[in-house]
């Protein structure tokens, strides 16, 4: 049983997969803090400082505070807000992997396209010219 764990960990999906994750993770890091940091700022500034993280209703008499986390201390809150300015954060982070994808989608193709001018323009090789030759003349008879 050791050995074939051993062979699975040493396939290389199971390494890729373990990388993608880790990078995953760190690029989520990065995104969330452009999200919060950069673009909700400008947001709020837009929209008048919107902010939808303390809106909740009280689902007790007794929550008699103004500000979702005080509320919570106090009972069950129906916290609507903070779904709504989640909802909106991913909104904006699915716009922004979309044009991250879309730039490098772009960014391939212009590769892809360079690389089959250069294949285009490079003479074949002197034995795939020959055959070429050879196949043409035997056409000809």
């Amino acid at each position: 049983m050791l050995n074939e764990f051993k062979t699975f960990i040493a396939r290389g999906n199971v390494m890729d997969l373990a990388v993608g994750v880790i990078i995953g993770g760190a690029f989520g890091l990065i995104v969330n803090s452009l999200v919060q940091d950069i673009v909700m700022p400008v947001v709020g500034v837009v929209f008048g400082g919107f902010d939808f993280s303390n809106y909740f209703i009280a689902l007790s008499s007794k929550v008699t505070a103004t500000s979702l986390a005080a509320a919570r201390e106090q009972g069950a809150v129906f916290a609507y807000g903070n779904f709504i300015t989640v909802v909106i954060n991913f909104l904006i982070l699915a716009w922004i992997i979309f044009l991250m994808v879309k730039g490098v989608n772009t960014l391939r193709k212009s590769l892809e396209k360079e690389e089959q001018k250069v294949a285009d323009a490079a003479p074949p090789p002197a034995d795939i010219q020959l055959l070429t030759e050879i196949r043409d003349l035997l056409k000809s008879r």
